[in-house]
C-alpha cells in the first residue's frame, strides 16, 4: 500500500462500518476490490492469434494472385486455410466461455457493515476499510484484519496446508481462504491487485512457450519452406514466363508449385484431430484450453501432484476409534452416535465422525456445547448418561495428559490427526468443561484419499511416469498420504523449509518423492529444475499457491473446484475435479500423436516432391505441369481424405522416437520416388514427342500412382476399414482423371501414354523400395546417436 493510500485510511466503528459518503469517497479514489485474477484470452485476441499466422499470409498472397488472373476454380486451395482458422477460433472461444462460466458460478455475495446495517454486496464492490461480517463457510474476499470475534481458517488454496489455523483479534485474514468455524468482523486492508492471492496471480501474466513436438515440427517445416519460397517463387515465375509467355499460365504453374511446398492440409489435419480429441475428452468432463497440451501430457515423464484436492478429497476420514483403559467399544460407539445426533457442528472433523456414526439414538440431550475456535472442543450433556466431550487432548486436558495417553498420541502422530473423547457424570460448568473428566478413547482421523487416486497413480507408474507429491502441508502428513495412495518411494521426503538455495532445490527434487511446507515460489523452482534436467513436467493443482508452478509446467491441470487463477492459467481443467480422468487424457494424447504422425508423412511426401521439383523447374527448359485444381484432386484422394480417416482410428500404442525423425523416415522415400517419376515424364515428353496436354495428364497420373503406393504402406496392416478406404481412393482418383477431364484440364489416355505410365510405375516401385531401405537405415543411426547423447547428458 502506498503512503498516500495509508493517509486515506478510515477507522470506522465495527458496529457502524463505513457511511455511504465514505464508500463513495473510496470509490472515487479507486480504492475498490477490482478483479485482479488472471483473465482468460479476449475473443479479439483469440481471433487475431488464429488469423494472423505466416501460413495464412502466404496462402492469401497466392490466392490474390490466382484471383487477379481470373482462374476462380483454382482458388479451392484456400478452403483448407479457412477451415483451419474456424476450428482454432471455435475451440478457444468454447474453452474461454466454459472457464468464464465457472468463474461466474463461483462468485458470491459478501456481507458488509455500512451505515450500521448488514448489507450484501458483490466481491468487486468491496472498498478499502469496509467492515466484513464473516462466518462458517465464507470465503474471505480481500485481505483484512480481524477486529472482533475469532475463527478457524483454511488457507489450503493459498499455502497448500490443510490444517485449519485459529485466528483472533489482530490476526490477518488472507483473501482466498475459508472460514471453517466461528464468526468474526474484519476490516479490509488490501483491495484488487494488492491482495496476497492477486500478487501471486500477477506473476503468471506472461506468455508461455507451448511444449509440443508436433507444433515445433510444423513450425520448423514452415520456416524452412518460407526461407525458400520467396526466392524460388520469384525465380520460378520469371523462368516459367520465359517458357509460357503468358501471365495466367505463369501464375498458375508458379502458385501450384508454391502451394505444394506448404503442408497446409497437415496443419488442418492436426487442428481437426486435436479438436476431435477435445470433444471426446469433454465427455469425460475434461476441458481442454490449449489444443497441443493433449500431446504434451502423453509425453510427460514426471507428474507433480498437489496433495489437497488431487490425491485427497480435501476432507477428513475417521479410520479408527480406540478404547482407553477399561472402556468398551460398544459404549464409545453409542456415545459418538448420540453426539453426532445432538450437535450441529459441520467442520471437517465432525463431518467425518458423523459419516461413521449417524444411526438413531435414544439418548436425550439436555445441554449442548457446539464447537468453537476458541475452545477447540464440543460436547453434550445427556439426561441419563452424563456429559461426553470430543476435542484435542491439549485443549481438553491441558497440562494433565497422562503419560500412557501421551505415548499413544506420540505413536499416532505420524499420519493421523488424534482426538480424544472424555466423559463426566457432571454437567458443563456454565460454558466450561465439567469436572472429573474420564478419558474414554482416541479417535484417529486422516485426510481422505480419493477412491480413484491409487489406481490412477498405479497407471502412471506402469507408464514410466515419475510421481512427485508437492504440498504446503506437514511433510510427515504428506508422506503418509502418499503411502496410503500407493506412491512409490513415499519414504523419500524432505521439508522444503530446509532448502535455502537453487542448488538445494535441484538436488532435492531429483532425489526425493514427497515434499512438505513448500512455498508457491519453490513449487515453480521444482518444475524449472526438472525441466532443466531434461524432463517433460505436468503439474496438477487447485489453489492460488499452485498457479506459479501450473504456469511454468509443460502441461498444467487444474481442478474445477479450485481457484479462478488456477483454472485460468491451466491448459486442462477437470470439470468434475476427478483425478481419474487423467489416464483418459494420456490415452487420447497417444491416439492423437501416433495417428497424426502416420498421416503427417502423407502430407510431407507432397511437400518434399513439390519443393524439389520447384527447384528443378528453375533449371530445365520445360513448363511445370500442374495447376492448383489438379493438385487438389490428387491431394484429396492420396492425402486429405485418407489422412483424416486414419488419424481418427483407435491407437493406444506408446509413443516412440522423435516426431520429426519418424515422419521424415516415412515420407522421404515416397517424396523422392515421386520426383523421379515426374522427371521420367519430362524425359518421355521429349523422347515420345507427346503433346503438352498429354504431358500434363501423364504427370498428374504418375504422382497419383505414387500417392497410392505411399497410401498402401500407411494402410498396413489392412483391416476392413482400410481396405474400403484404399479401394475408394483409387476409384475416386480414376473417376476424377477419366470422367471429369474438362474440370481438371486433362486429356484422354492413349495407348502410348498407358504403356509409359506402366513402365514409370514399375521403375518407381523399385526406387521407392530402395529409398525406403536407405532412409530407415540413416534415420535409425541418427536416433541411436541422439539416444546415447541423451543418456550421457
Amino acid at each position: 500500500m502506498s503512503e498516500e493510500q495509508a493517509q486515506q485510511r478510515i477507522k470506522a466503528d465495527p458496529k457502524v462500518g463505513l457511511t455511504k459518503e465514505q464508500v463513495q469517497r473510496q470509490i472515487e479514489l479507486d480504492l475498490v476490490n477490482h478483479n485482479a485474477d488472471v483473465p482468460t484470452k479476449s475473443i479479439k485476441r483469440i481471433i487475431i492469434d488464429n488469423t494472423l499466422t505466416l501460413f495464412n499470409v502466404i496462402n492469401i498472397i497466392l490466392g490474390i494472385a490466382v484471383f487477379l488472373v481470373g482462374s476462380y476454380k483454382n482458388l479451392l486451395f484456400l478452403g483448407v486455410m479457412f477451415c483451419n482458422i474456424a476450428i482454432g477460433i471455435f475451440q478457444e472461444i468454447r474453452a474461454k466461455r466454459t472457464i468464464d462460466k465457472l468463474s461466474i458460478i463461483s462468485s458470491v455475495k459478501v456481507k458488509v457493515i455500512r451505515d450500521g446495517k448488514i448489507q450484501e454486496i458483490g466481491v468487486n464492490d468491496i472498498v478499502l476499510d469496509d467492515i466484513l461480517e464473516l462466518s462458517n463457510g465464507n470465503q474471505i474476499p480481500s485481505d483484512c484484519i480481524l477486529i472482533s470475534g475469532n475463527c478457524d481458517v483454511n488457507e489450503s488454496l493459498l499455502t497448500g496446508e490443510s490444517d485449519s489455523i485459529h485466528k483472533q483479534k489482530g490476526d490477518k485474514l488472507l483473501s482466498g481462504s475459508f472460514i471453517v468455524s466461528g464468526s468474526c468482523r474484519a476490516r479490509v486492508e488490501c483491495v484488487g491487485k494488492d491482495n496476497y492471492a492477486s500478487s501471486i496471480s500477477a506473476q503468471t501474466k506472461y506468455i508461455k512457450k507451448i511444449n509440443s513436438e508436433i507444433m515445433d515440427t510444423l513450425n520448423k517445416i514452415i520456416k524452412i519452406v518460407t526461407f525458400f519460397i520467396v526466392p524460388i517463387g520469384v525465380g520460378l515465375a520469371i523462368h516459367q514466363y520465359n517458357i509460357h509467355g503468358d501471365i495466367k499460365e505463369t501464375v498458375l504453374s508458379t502458385v501450384t508449385q508454391l502451394i505444394g511446398m506448404i503442408p497446409e492440409g497437415l496443419i488442418l489435419l492436426t487442428s481437426t484431430v486435436l479438436a476431435v480429441s477435445v470433444i471426446r475428452l469433454s465427455k469425460h468432463k475434461v476441458l481442454v484450453q490449449e489444443l497441443y497440451c493433449i500431446e504434451t501430457l502423453a509425453r510427460v515423464d514426471v507428474l507433480c501432484l498437489d496433495k489437497t484436492g488431487t490425491i485427497t478429497e480435501g476432507c477428513m476420514e475417521l479410520v479408527d476409534v480406540i478404547p482407553y483403559g477399561d472402556n468398551k467399544s460398544e459404549q464409545l460407539e453409542k456415545a459418538l452416535t448420540a453426539l453426532t445426533s445432538a450437535l450441529d457442528d459441520n467442520n471437517a472433523t465432525f463431518v467425518a465422525i458423523r459419516e461413521k456414526f449417524h444411526n438413531d439414538t435414544d439418548w436425550v440431550g439436555n445441554n449442548i456445547m457446539p464447537f468453537s475456535s476458541e475452545k477447540k472442543w464440543s460436547g453434550a450433556n445427556f439426561e441419563k448418561e452424563g456429559t461426553y466431550v470430543i476435542g484435542a487432548a491439549e485443549f481438553i486436558l491441558k497440562d494433565k495428559i497422562p503419560q500412557e495417553l501421551s505415548k499413544l498420541l506420540q505413536k499416532y502422530s505420524k499420519g493421523y490427526r488424534s482426538l480424544i473423547i472424555v466423559h463426566s457424570k457432571n454437567d458443563f460448568n456454565e460454558r466450561d468443561l465439567p469436572d472429573d473428566l474420564e478419558i474414554c478413547g482416541l479417535l484417529l482421523l486422516v485426510d481422505k484419499i480419493r477412491a480413484e487416486a491409487p489406481q490412477t497413480l498405479q497407471y502412471f507408474d506402469e507408464q514410466g511416469v515419475e510421481i512427485k507429491v508437492i504440498s504446503g502441508d506437514n511433510v510427515l502428513t504428506v508422506s503418509d498420504v502418499a503411502r496410503r495412495a500407493g506412491v512409490k518411494n513415499y519414504d523419500k521426503y524432505i521439508d522444503a523449509t530446509t532448502l535455502k538455495t537453487d542448488e538445494d532445490i535441484e538436488k532435492a527434487i531429483l532425489e526425493n518423492t514427497v515434499f512438505g511446507r513448500v512455498t508457491p515460489a519453490q513449487k515453480k523452482k521444482f518444475v524449472q529444475a526438472l525441466q532443466a534436467n531434461g524432463h517433460t513436467v505436468a503439474m496438477t493443482g487447485d489453489g492460488v499457491n499452485d498457479v506459479l508452478a501450473l504456469k511454468e509446467a509443460d502441461c498444467s491441470v487444474a481442478m474445477a473446484s479450485g481457484s479462478d487463477a488456477a483454472r485460468n492459467v491451466s491448459q486442462l481443467v477437470l470439470l468434475n475435479s476427478n483425478f481419474a480422468s487423467m489416464p483418459k487424457v494420456v490415452a487420447e494424447g497417444r491416439r492423437t500423436i501416433n495417428n497424426i504422425e502416420r498421416s503427417a508423412s502423407l502430407f510431407l511426401v507432397k511437400t518434399i516432391y513439390m519443393t524439389v521439383l520447384a527447384i528443378i523447374f528453375l533449371f530445365v527448359n520445360t513448363a511445370a505441369p500442374f495447376e492448383p485444381i489438379q493438385m487438389t484432386l490428387v491431394n484429396a484422394f492420396t492425402i486429405g481424405i485418407p489422412s483424416f480417416i486414419l488419424a481418427l482410428e483407435p491407437n493406444k500404442n506408446r509413443i516412440k522416437g522423435s516426431f520429426f525423425n519418424n515422419i521424415v523416415k516415412s515420407s522421404l522415400p515416397g517424396g523422392l520416388a515421386s520426383v523421379v517419376s515426374v522427371m521420367l515424364v519430362i524425359i518421355s515428353e521429349s523422347i515420345l514427342k507427346i503433346s503438352h496436354e498429354q504431358y500434363v495428364t501423364l504427370a498428374v497420373a504418375v504422382v497419383s500412382v505414387m500417392g497410392i503406393i505411399v497410401l498402401f504402406e500407411k494402410c498396413l496392416p489392412f483391416n476392413k476399414l482400410r481396405i474400403a478406404l484404399f479401394v475408394t481412393m483409387i476409384a475416386g482418383l480414376a473417376i476424377g482423371i477419366l470422367c471429369f477431364r474438362n474440370l481438371f484440364s486433362l486429356t484422354l489416355f492413349t495407348g502410348k501414354m498407358t504403356i509409359n505410365l506402366v513402365i514409370i510405375f514399375a521403375i518407381c516401385v523399385l526406387i521407392f523400395w530402395i529409398f525406403r531401405k536407405i532412409t530407415r537405415h540413416i534415420v535409425n543411426k541418427v536416433e541411436a546417436k541422439q539416444s546415447i547423447k541423451k543418456v550421457n547428458c
